[in-house]
Protein backbone atom coordinates (compact mmCIF):
# COMPACT_ATOMS: atom_id res chain seq x y z
CA UNK A 1 0.00 0.00 0.00
CA UNK A 2 2.49 2.32 0.57
CA UNK A 3 5.14 3.63 -2.11
CA UNK A 4 8.64 2.32 -2.01
CA UNK A 5 10.44 5.88 -2.39
CA UNK A 6 8.59 6.52 0.93
CA UNK A 7 10.72 4.93 3.28
CA UNK A 8 13.69 4.80 1.67
CA UNK A 9 14.96 7.71 3.32
CA UNK A 10 14.46 5.37 6.95
CA UNK A 11 16.05 2.34 5.04
CA UNK A 12 17.08 0.30 8.41
CA UNK A 13 18.36 -2.60 7.50
CA UNK A 14 21.71 -3.73 9.31
CA UNK A 15 24.71 -4.66 8.02
CA UNK A 16 25.82 -7.14 10.77
CA UNK A 17 24.93 -9.88 8.62
CA UNK A 18 25.22 -11.14 5.55
CA UNK A 19 22.61 -11.53 2.71
CA UNK A 20 21.03 -14.25 3.47
CA UNK A 21 20.10 -15.89 0.05
CA UNK A 22 19.75 -14.19 -3.41
CA UNK A 23 16.61 -12.06 -4.00
CA UNK A 24 13.63 -14.35 -5.46
CA UNK A 25 12.42 -12.46 -8.54
CA UNK A 26 8.71 -12.48 -9.22
CA UNK A 27 6.02 -10.56 -10.91
CA UNK A 28 4.38 -8.08 -8.74
CA UNK A 29 0.95 -6.75 -9.59
CA UNK A 30 1.16 -3.01 -9.25
CA UNK A 31 -2.10 -2.21 -9.68
CA UNK A 32 -3.30 -1.39 -6.06
CA UNK A 33 -3.23 2.28 -5.38
CA UNK A 34 0.27 3.44 -3.55
CA UNK A 35 0.34 6.02 -0.91
CA UNK A 36 2.94 8.48 0.57
CA UNK A 37 3.18 7.31 4.65
CA UNK A 38 6.14 7.69 6.39
CA UNK A 39 6.83 5.50 9.31
CA UNK A 40 5.17 7.11 11.82
CA UNK A 41 1.98 7.13 10.00
CA UNK A 42 2.00 3.94 9.43
CA UNK A 43 2.53 3.30 13.18
CA UNK A 44 -0.50 5.57 13.83
CA UNK A 45 -2.76 3.12 11.03
CA UNK A 46 -1.36 -0.49 12.49
CA UNK A 47 -1.74 0.66 16.07
CA UNK A 48 -5.62 2.27 15.90
CA UNK A 49 -7.10 -0.89 16.24
CA UNK A 50 -6.07 -1.10 19.25
CA UNK A 51 -7.29 1.64 20.54
CA UNK A 52 -11.15 0.28 19.47
CA UNK A 53 -10.09 -3.20 20.69
CA UNK A 54 -9.62 -2.36 24.65
CA UNK A 55 -12.64 0.11 24.99
CA UNK A 56 -15.21 -2.74 24.71
CA UNK A 57 -13.40 -5.39 26.38
CA UNK A 58 -15.12 -4.88 29.60
CA UNK A 59 -18.76 -3.83 28.70
CA UNK A 60 -18.41 -7.01 25.93
CA UNK A 61 -17.68 -8.87 29.07
CA UNK A 62 -20.54 -7.67 30.75
CA UNK A 63 -23.11 -7.69 28.04
CA UNK A 64 -22.48 -11.07 27.26
CA UNK A 65 -22.97 -12.40 31.26
CA UNK A 66 -26.44 -10.51 30.29
CA UNK A 67 -27.55 -11.98 27.17
CA UNK A 68 -25.18 -14.51 26.05
CA UNK A 69 -22.52 -14.04 23.44
CA UNK A 70 -23.93 -15.43 20.50
CA UNK A 71 -25.31 -11.87 18.96
CA UNK A 72 -23.13 -10.09 20.56
CA UNK A 73 -19.69 -12.12 18.80
CA UNK A 74 -21.75 -12.70 15.75
CA UNK A 75 -22.45 -8.66 14.76
CA UNK A 76 -19.17 -7.86 16.79
CA UNK A 77 -17.52 -10.09 13.73
CA UNK A 78 -20.25 -9.51 11.00
CA UNK A 79 -19.56 -5.47 11.49
CA UNK A 80 -15.48 -5.94 11.60
CA UNK A 81 -15.90 -7.87 8.14
CA UNK A 82 -17.92 -5.21 6.72
CA UNK A 83 -15.57 -2.72 7.54
CA UNK A 84 -12.80 -4.12 6.20
CA UNK A 85 -14.95 -4.69 3.25
CA UNK A 86 -14.45 -0.75 2.86
CA UNK A 87 -10.96 -0.51 3.92
CA UNK A 88 -9.59 0.51 0.07
CA UNK A 89 -12.18 3.51 0.29
CA UNK A 90 -11.11 4.81 3.56
CA UNK A 91 -7.41 4.58 2.44
CA UNK A 92 -8.31 6.12 -0.38
CA UNK A 93 -10.41 9.29 1.45
CA UNK A 94 -7.36 9.39 3.74
CA UNK A 95 -5.08 8.55 6.36
CA UNK A 96 -7.65 10.06 9.08
CA UNK A 97 -10.43 7.69 7.92
CA UNK A 98 -8.41 4.93 7.72
CA UNK A 99 -7.51 5.25 10.93
CA UNK A 100 -11.24 6.08 12.66
CA UNK A 101 -12.14 3.08 10.59
CA UNK A 102 -9.54 0.70 11.72
CA UNK A 103 -10.60 1.35 15.42
CA UNK A 104 -14.13 1.08 14.52
CA UNK A 105 -12.71 -2.29 13.99
CA UNK A 106 -10.97 -2.63 17.34
CA UNK A 107 -14.44 -2.01 18.54
CA UNK A 108 -16.47 -4.48 16.98
CA UNK A 109 -13.25 -7.14 17.70
CA UNK A 110 -12.73 -6.59 21.04
CA UNK A 111 -15.83 -8.23 21.94
CA UNK A 112 -14.73 -11.73 20.64
CA UNK A 113 -12.70 -13.08 23.78
CA UNK A 114 -14.99 -11.95 26.28
CA UNK A 115 -18.45 -12.91 24.62
CA UNK A 116 -16.21 -16.27 23.59
CA UNK A 117 -15.51 -16.34 27.53
CA UNK A 118 -18.91 -15.86 28.34
CA UNK A 119 -20.33 -18.91 26.15
CA UNK A 120 -17.85 -21.46 27.17
CA UNK A 121 -19.21 -20.52 31.11
CA UNK A 122 -22.36 -22.36 29.74
CA UNK A 123 -21.00 -25.31 27.31
CA UNK A 124 -17.58 -26.41 29.07
CA UNK A 125 -17.63 -28.78 31.42
CA UNK A 126 -14.80 -28.10 34.29
CA UNK A 127 -13.37 -31.38 33.18
CA UNK A 128 -13.02 -30.78 29.64
CA UNK A 129 -11.80 -26.74 29.61
CA UNK A 130 -8.69 -27.18 28.69
CA UNK A 131 -9.56 -29.14 25.66
CA UNK A 132 -11.88 -27.49 24.38
CA UNK A 133 -10.91 -23.53 24.94
CA UNK A 134 -7.59 -24.51 23.50
CA UNK A 135 -9.02 -26.15 20.12
CA UNK A 136 -11.51 -23.03 20.19
CA UNK A 137 -8.69 -20.25 20.44
CA UNK A 138 -6.21 -21.89 19.05
CA UNK A 139 -8.47 -20.72 15.92
CA UNK A 140 -6.47 -17.73 16.17
CA UNK A 141 -2.92 -19.18 15.80
CA UNK A 142 -4.55 -21.00 13.04
CA UNK A 143 -5.71 -17.66 11.12
CA UNK A 144 -2.43 -16.03 11.28
CA UNK A 145 -0.34 -19.01 9.80
CA UNK A 146 -3.27 -18.89 6.87
CA UNK A 147 -3.83 -15.07 6.33
CA UNK A 148 0.02 -14.07 6.30
CA UNK A 149 0.93 -15.79 3.65
CA UNK A 150 -2.22 -16.17 1.17
CA UNK A 151 -2.17 -12.06 1.82
CA UNK A 152 1.10 -12.15 0.18
CA UNK A 153 0.24 -14.08 -2.54
CA UNK A 154 -3.18 -12.09 -3.17
CA UNK A 155 -0.98 -9.06 -3.27
CA UNK A 156 1.88 -10.62 -5.18
CA UNK A 157 -0.72 -12.03 -8.33
CA UNK A 158 -3.76 -9.31 -7.92
CA UNK A 159 -3.18 -6.46 -5.67
CA UNK A 160 -3.75 -5.46 -2.24
CA UNK A 161 -7.13 -3.91 -2.25
CA UNK A 162 -8.29 -7.73 -3.05
CA UNK A 163 -6.52 -8.95 0.52
CA UNK A 164 -9.68 -6.88 2.27
CA UNK A 165 -12.64 -7.56 0.05
CA UNK A 166 -11.39 -11.83 0.66
CA UNK A 167 -11.12 -11.63 4.01
CA UNK A 168 -14.09 -9.29 4.25
CA UNK A 169 -16.34 -11.23 2.38
CA UNK A 170 -14.59 -14.85 4.32
CA UNK A 171 -16.39 -12.81 8.16
CA UNK A 172 -19.78 -12.11 6.50
CA UNK A 173 -19.93 -16.41 5.49
CA UNK A 174 -18.82 -16.96 8.50
CA UNK A 175 -21.67 -15.04 10.32
CA UNK A 176 -24.53 -16.65 8.06
CA UNK A 177 -22.80 -20.05 9.46
CA UNK A 178 -22.39 -18.93 13.11
CA UNK A 179 -26.21 -17.59 13.58
CA UNK A 180 -27.71 -20.69 12.22
CA UNK A 181 -25.44 -23.16 14.38
CA UNK A 182 -24.76 -21.49 17.43
CA UNK A 183 -27.03 -21.48 20.65
CA UNK A 184 -26.25 -19.67 23.77
CA UNK A 185 -26.88 -22.22 25.70
CA UNK A 186 -27.23 -26.38 25.86
CA UNK A 187 -30.69 -26.28 26.45
CA UNK A 188 -31.72 -24.12 23.61
CA UNK A 189 -29.52 -26.22 20.79
CA UNK A 190 -31.70 -27.72 18.59
CA UNK A 191 -29.35 -30.62 17.94
CA UNK A 192 -27.55 -31.85 21.13
CA UNK A 193 -28.76 -35.03 22.85
CA UNK A 194 -30.57 -35.01 25.68
CA UNK A 195 -28.03 -37.17 27.63
CA UNK A 196 -25.19 -34.27 26.18
CA UNK A 197 -26.86 -31.62 27.35
CA UNK A 198 -28.19 -33.23 30.84
CA UNK A 199 -23.87 -34.34 31.35
CA UNK A 200 -23.01 -30.71 30.52
CA UNK A 201 -25.96 -28.94 32.86
CA UNK A 202 -24.80 -31.18 35.58
CA UNK A 203 -21.35 -30.92 35.79
CA UNK A 204 -21.73 -27.06 36.29
CA UNK A 205 -24.98 -27.17 38.34
CA UNK A 206 -22.65 -26.38 41.66
CA UNK A 207 -20.41 -24.04 39.81
CA UNK A 208 -22.96 -21.22 38.24
CA UNK A 209 -24.41 -18.20 40.32
CA UNK A 210 -28.08 -16.53 39.26
CA UNK A 211 -27.21 -13.24 41.29
CA UNK A 212 -28.27 -10.86 39.10
CA UNK A 213 -25.70 -8.21 39.85
CA UNK A 214 -22.51 -8.33 39.27
CA UNK A 215 -20.34 -8.42 42.42
CA UNK A 216 -18.01 -5.95 41.23
CA UNK A 217 -16.51 -4.75 44.60
CA UNK A 218 -15.35 -8.17 45.46
CA UNK A 219 -14.25 -9.12 42.22
CA UNK A 220 -12.15 -6.28 42.22
CA UNK A 221 -10.46 -6.89 45.18
CA UNK A 222 -9.41 -10.91 44.29
CA UNK A 223 -6.31 -11.49 44.25
CA UNK A 224 -6.76 -14.78 41.89
CA UNK A 225 -8.23 -12.15 39.38
CA UNK A 226 -5.15 -9.90 39.27
CA UNK A 227 -3.32 -12.63 39.41
CA UNK A 228 -4.51 -13.11 35.99
CA UNK A 229 -3.67 -10.03 35.05
CA UNK A 230 -0.12 -9.85 35.95
CA UNK A 231 0.29 -12.99 33.90
CA UNK A 232 -1.74 -11.35 30.53
CA UNK A 233 -0.62 -8.56 30.57
CA UNK A 234 3.13 -10.16 31.21
CA UNK A 235 2.65 -12.66 28.20
CA UNK A 236 0.89 -10.09 25.63
CA UNK A 237 4.19 -8.24 26.22
CA UNK A 238 6.23 -10.66 24.66
CA UNK A 239 3.61 -12.33 22.49
CA UNK A 240 2.71 -8.70 20.63
CA UNK A 241 6.52 -7.88 20.49
CA UNK A 242 6.94 -10.84 18.19
CA UNK A 243 3.50 -10.60 16.25
CA UNK A 244 3.92 -7.02 14.77
CA UNK A 245 8.24 -6.97 15.09
CA UNK A 246 8.91 -10.69 14.24
CA UNK A 247 9.12 -9.95 10.38
CA UNK A 248 10.88 -6.36 10.52
CA UNK A 249 13.55 -8.56 12.53
CA UNK A 250 14.02 -11.42 10.21
CA UNK A 251 14.18 -8.82 7.73
CA UNK A 252 16.30 -5.94 9.20
CA UNK A 253 18.96 -8.31 10.76
CA UNK A 254 18.48 -11.42 9.27
CA UNK A 255 17.96 -9.97 6.28
CA UNK A 256 15.78 -12.76 4.98
CA UNK A 257 14.22 -11.38 1.65
CA UNK A 258 10.22 -10.97 1.35
CA UNK A 259 9.32 -14.37 -0.19
CA UNK A 260 10.80 -15.99 3.18
CA UNK A 261 10.26 -13.72 5.84
CA UNK A 262 6.42 -14.62 5.07
CA UNK A 263 6.70 -18.27 5.26
CA UNK A 264 9.10 -18.07 8.35
CA UNK A 265 7.15 -15.72 9.96
CA UNK A 266 4.25 -17.90 9.65
CA UNK A 267 5.66 -21.02 11.00
CA UNK A 268 5.79 -19.87 14.57
CA UNK A 269 2.15 -19.37 14.74
CA UNK A 270 1.91 -23.13 13.12
CA UNK A 271 3.89 -24.46 16.09
CA UNK A 272 1.75 -22.10 18.74
CA UNK A 273 -1.39 -23.76 17.48
CA UNK A 274 0.01 -27.22 17.59
CA UNK A 275 1.27 -26.78 21.14
CA UNK A 276 -2.20 -24.95 21.92
CA UNK A 277 -4.00 -28.12 20.94
CA UNK A 278 -1.98 -30.86 22.24
CA UNK A 279 -1.37 -29.06 25.87
CA UNK A 280 -5.17 -28.78 25.89
CA UNK A 281 -5.40 -32.55 25.82
CA UNK A 282 -2.66 -32.83 28.51
CA UNK A 283 -4.04 -30.36 30.97
CA UNK A 284 -7.44 -32.49 31.10
CA UNK A 285 -5.76 -35.33 31.14
CA UNK A 286 -3.63 -34.87 34.26
CA UNK A 287 -6.83 -33.46 36.13
CA UNK A 288 -9.26 -36.31 35.36
CA UNK A 289 -6.77 -39.60 35.20
CA UNK A 290 -4.20 -38.02 37.43
CA UNK A 291 -6.36 -36.15 39.76
CA UNK A 292 -3.68 -33.38 39.62
CA UNK A 293 -5.63 -30.61 41.38
CA UNK A 294 -6.68 -27.53 38.57
CA UNK A 295 -4.64 -24.67 40.29
CA UNK A 296 -1.42 -26.90 40.35
CA UNK A 297 -2.09 -27.67 36.26
CA UNK A 298 -3.07 -23.80 35.45
CA UNK A 299 0.57 -22.93 37.14
CA UNK A 300 2.67 -25.42 35.64
CA UNK A 301 1.52 -25.03 32.32
CA UNK A 302 1.92 -21.32 32.98
CA UNK A 303 5.38 -21.54 33.77
CA UNK A 304 6.14 -23.83 30.88
CA UNK A 305 4.21 -21.23 28.69
CA UNK A 306 5.81 -18.12 29.92
CA UNK A 307 9.64 -19.05 31.00
CA UNK A 308 10.57 -21.64 28.31
CA UNK A 309 9.68 -18.26 25.56
CA UNK A 310 11.73 -16.48 27.43
CA UNK A 311 14.86 -17.91 27.69
CA UNK A 312 14.53 -18.96 23.94
CA UNK A 313 13.69 -15.62 23.25
CA UNK A 314 17.08 -14.28 25.14
CA UNK A 315 19.25 -17.16 23.45
CA UNK A 316 17.75 -16.03 19.84
CA UNK A 317 19.90 -12.67 20.96
CA UNK A 318 22.89 -13.74 21.49
CA UNK A 319 23.55 -16.55 18.41
CA UNK A 320 24.47 -13.77 16.19
CA UNK A 321 23.68 -14.15 12.13
CA UNK A 322 23.15 -18.28 12.44
CA UNK A 323 19.62 -18.05 11.15
CA UNK A 324 19.09 -21.48 11.41
CA UNK A 325 19.35 -21.50 15.03
CA UNK A 326 17.59 -18.05 14.98
CA UNK A 327 14.65 -19.42 13.75
CA UNK A 328 14.39 -22.39 15.35
CA UNK A 329 14.66 -20.50 19.04
CA UNK A 330 12.25 -17.94 17.90
CA UNK A 331 9.26 -20.90 16.86
CA UNK A 332 10.09 -22.88 20.15
CA UNK A 333 9.59 -19.34 21.89
CA UNK A 334 6.15 -18.68 20.42
CA UNK A 335 5.77 -22.48 20.32
CA UNK A 336 5.88 -22.75 24.05
CA UNK A 337 3.49 -20.00 24.67
CA UNK A 338 0.87 -22.40 23.49
CA UNK A 339 1.42 -23.97 27.19
CA UNK A 340 -0.88 -20.88 28.23
CA UNK A 341 -3.65 -21.78 26.46
CA UNK A 342 -4.20 -24.46 29.34
CA UNK A 343 -2.59 -21.87 31.78
CA UNK A 344 -3.99 -18.25 32.91
CA UNK A 345 -5.50 -18.28 29.77
CA UNK A 346 -8.41 -20.05 30.93
CA UNK A 347 -8.13 -19.87 34.76
CA UNK A 348 -11.58 -17.32 34.64
CA UNK A 349 -13.52 -19.82 34.13
CA UNK A 350 -12.32 -22.03 36.98
CA UNK A 351 -13.21 -18.75 39.36
CA UNK A 352 -15.69 -17.35 38.59
CA UNK A 353 -17.54 -19.07 35.38
CA UNK A 354 -20.69 -16.89 35.64
CA UNK A 355 -18.45 -13.73 35.27
CA UNK A 356 -15.92 -15.69 32.89
CA UNK A 357 -16.68 -13.00 30.48
CA UNK A 358 -16.58 -10.21 32.72
CA UNK A 359 -13.23 -10.95 33.74
CA UNK A 360 -11.84 -12.36 30.29
CA UNK A 361 -12.95 -8.48 29.48
CA UNK A 362 -11.13 -6.97 32.47
CA UNK A 363 -7.65 -9.11 31.90
CA UNK A 364 -7.66 -8.40 28.28
CA UNK A 365 -7.85 -4.88 28.56
CA UNK A 366 -4.74 -4.70 30.57
CA UNK A 367 -3.10 -7.33 28.28
CA UNK A 368 -3.88 -4.95 25.57
CA UNK A 369 -1.70 -2.30 26.16
CA UNK A 370 1.37 -4.30 25.54
CA UNK A 371 0.50 -4.04 22.04
CA UNK A 372 -0.08 -0.51 21.76
CA UNK A 373 3.27 0.73 23.69
CA UNK A 374 5.46 -3.12 23.37
CA UNK A 375 5.84 -2.39 19.53
CA UNK A 376 6.60 1.84 20.10
CA UNK A 377 9.53 0.86 22.79
CA UNK A 378 11.13 -1.39 20.66
CA UNK A 379 11.26 0.97 17.84
CA UNK A 380 13.21 3.48 20.20
CA UNK A 381 15.70 0.93 21.83
CA UNK A 382 16.61 -0.07 18.09
CA UNK A 383 17.65 3.20 16.84
CA UNK A 384 20.80 1.93 14.94
CA UNK A 385 19.03 -1.73 14.19
CA UNK A 386 22.03 -3.43 15.81
CA UNK A 387 21.77 -7.37 17.76
CA UNK A 388 22.80 -5.92 20.86
CA UNK A 389 19.83 -2.81 20.57
CA UNK A 390 17.65 -6.22 19.77
CA UNK A 391 19.26 -8.28 22.65
CA UNK A 392 18.07 -5.30 24.85
CA UNK A 393 14.05 -5.95 23.64
CA UNK A 394 14.30 -9.21 24.16
CA UNK A 395 15.85 -9.18 27.65
CA UNK A 396 13.06 -7.23 28.48
CA UNK A 397 10.21 -8.83 27.25
CA UNK A 398 12.02 -12.40 28.85
CA UNK A 399 12.04 -10.80 32.26
CA UNK A 400 8.25 -9.35 31.90
CA UNK A 401 7.17 -12.90 30.88
CA UNK A 402 8.99 -14.15 33.86
CA UNK A 403 7.95 -11.65 36.52
CA UNK A 404 4.15 -12.99 35.46
CA UNK A 405 4.65 -15.94 35.68
CA UNK A 406 5.66 -16.11 39.08
CA UNK A 407 3.09 -13.68 40.07
CA UNK A 408 0.55 -16.19 38.53
CA UNK A 409 2.20 -19.20 40.79
CA UNK A 410 2.18 -17.21 43.87
CA UNK A 411 -1.41 -15.76 43.92
CA UNK A 412 -3.25 -18.08 41.01
CA UNK A 413 -5.92 -19.91 42.34
CA UNK A 414 -8.04 -22.70 40.86
CA UNK A 415 -11.30 -23.11 42.95
CA UNK A 416 -14.59 -21.13 42.36
CA UNK A 417 -14.03 -18.26 44.51
CA UNK A 418 -16.61 -17.25 47.30
CA UNK A 419 -18.22 -14.19 45.89
CA UNK A 420 -18.70 -15.87 42.51
CA UNK A 421 -21.13 -18.30 44.06
CA UNK A 422 -24.94 -17.72 45.20
CA UNK A 423 -24.59 -19.08 48.98
CA UNK A 424 -20.55 -17.78 48.97
CA UNK A 425 -19.05 -20.59 49.52
CA UNK A 426 -16.46 -21.80 48.12
CA UNK A 427 -16.71 -24.98 45.81
CA UNK A 428 -13.72 -26.81 44.59
CA UNK A 429 -13.49 -28.09 41.06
Amino acid sequence: MVESNTTLANNRTSKECAEHSASIKVMHNHTGKRYKWDAETQGWILGSFFYGYIITQIPGGYVASKVGGKLLLGFGILGTAVFTLFTPIAADIGVGALIALRALEGLGEGVTFPAMHAMWSSWAPPLERSKLLSISYAGAQLGTVISLPLSGIICVYMDWTYVFYFFGIVGIIWFVLWIWLVSNTPETHKTVSHQEKEYILSSLKNQLSSQKSVPWTPMLKSLPLWAIVVAHFSYNWTFYTLLTLLPTYMKEILRFNVQENGILSAVPYFGCWLCMIMSGQAADHLRAKWNFSTVCVRKLFSLIGMIGPAVFLVAAGFIGCDYSLAVAFLTISTTLGGFCSSGFSINHLDIAPSYAGILLGITNTFATIPGMIGPVIAKSLTPENTIREWQTVFWIAAAINVFGAIFFTLFGKGEVQNWALDDHHGHRN
